[in-house]
């Protein structure tokens, strides 16, 4: 699969440096994770580069695209196969400048206004949400259900939903047309990394099951 066409990717790992970076991501991905991004907001840009190259090292031996957060030049210098910008982070323009036309650029979108401007940028993949206020986006509320199902079903590009993303929640989810699913805390939080992505990537494969293959 073509590391920078997301299409076929279901189960996206969001993690902060830790410790065990090299290992956790190793577990996470051999229970299903096929996307990884590092955000990591304490780490300055000498350390993140260094981390960012360990998980990257991890993710290009295992043929899972690896992104960084916010920044497209640290991308750029660690081989990263993208960035993922907010909406107050670099500009997607400056980003595609900077790693080119066929690096990933993913954009944050967590309301209509954002969806729509999204529509007119240069984007690999978008993500929606939060779904429900989450500790990793302080300050920020819920978007509900009615926007990702809204940008699921409006946007050209595969849109990411971040938010309380549980294997529990996965059913509703996909009914409401959700197909690629962000994870943070289910995965950084659990005592067993690997059992805890195959709970969700299995829950994820049924709830999907009737979906045609991807392209």
């Amino acid at each position: 699969m073509n590391a920078g066409d997301l299409s076929g990717r279901r189960l996206y790992l969001c993690t902060p440096d830790r410790a065990d970076l090299a290992v956790f991501l190793t577990a996470c991905i051999a229970g299903g994770v096929d996307v990884v991004q590092l955000r990591d907001k304490e780490l300055d840009a000498r350390q993140l580069i260094a981390r960012a190259r360990v998980a990257g090292a991890v993710c290009r031996e295992h043929d899972v695209p690896f992104v960084v957060n916010d920044r497209p030049d640290l991308a750029l210098e660690v081989g990263a196969d993208g960035v993922h910008v907010g909406q107050d982070d670099a500009p997607v323009s400056l980003a595609r400048r900077i790693l080119g036309p066929g690096a990933i650029v993913g954009l944050s979108t967590h309301g209509e206004a954002d969806l729509a401007a999204a529509a007119g940028e240069d984007v690999s993949y978008i993500s929606a949400g939060p779904v429900e206020a989450t500790p990793t986006k302080p300050g920020r509320e819920g978007t509900g259900m009615a926007y990702v199902s809204l940008a699921s079903a409006r946007s050209s590009v595969p849109v990411f939903v971040t938010g309380g993303v549980t294997p529990e929640r996965i059913p509703a989810l996909a009914a409401a047309g959700v197909r690629h699913f962000v994870v943070v805390r289910y995965l950084t939080q659990a005592p067993d990394a690997r059992r805890a992505a195959r709970e969700l990537r299995g829950a994820i494969d049924r709830a999907l099951s009737s979906d045609p293959p991807a392209a």
